[in-house]
């Protein structure tokens, strides 16, 4: 049997049963349950939980002390901000078993989730969003949106590289870093160059 090709800390716990890729990095006391999916150069930090039958991208990082419940599914390059928190029922109960009615929640490429914010299940983060430290989402997240509070409001755009867009009034936007340019039409933006 060859060498496993990622690097896990004596201290974290990996079920029998998961699929985890080349370069993934599992730091102290996290657990890795059966039947979840890791991509490639991925960084789990200290103290992480993620349940059975999730599914990682490539180089997606989770900071410490995060939970990645069961129907999450986060895309490659999906930033999990410190003590972020996923739900994963509407209407949790201590006495009513509800496992057969996780809802699904997927957060799609290059997003960004901050510390502390908490993402209501059900609720999709599209591409490149940012979601501010704190936040509640309880809605659909459109690709590129800023949302901040709680609950969670959009109060601008970002570009992939994580800074502010602004736009003319052509509805046209260039990142300060990177010099992306981006459009804004019908309330979506998308990079055109």
């Amino acid at each position: 049997m060859p060498d496993k090709e990622y690097f896990a800390h004596e201290s974290a716990v990996v079920d029998v049963g998961c699929i985890i890729g080349k370069g993934t990095k599992i730091w102290h006391f996290s657990h890795i349950m059966s039947d979840c999916e890791l991509g490639e150069i991925c960084n789990i930090g200290q103290n992480v939980v993620i349940s059975p039958k999730v599914k990682l991208g490539n180089n997606v990082k989770v900071q410490n002390n995060v939970s990645i419940y069961t129907g999450v599914t986060c895309e490659d390059d999906v930033f999990l901000g410190p003590s972020m928190v996923f739900t994963n029922v509407i209407n949790p109960r201590s006495a009513i078993n509800r496992r057969g009615e996780y809802a699904s929640t997927i957060v799609k490429k290059g997003a960004s989730i901050g510390a502390n914010a908490t993402i209501v299940c059900g609720n999709d983060i599209g591409e490149y969003a940012f979601i501010g430290a704190g936040a509640v989402v309880t809605k659909d997240v459109p690709a590129f949106a800023l949302l901040v509070g709680n609950p969670a409001k959009q109060i601008g755009w970002v570009g992939e590289y994580g800074h502010r867009l602004e736009f003319n009034e052509k509805g046209m936007a260039q990142c300060t870093e990177s010099k992306q340019e981006y459009r804004l039409v019908d309330n979506q933006v998308t990079r055109i160059k």
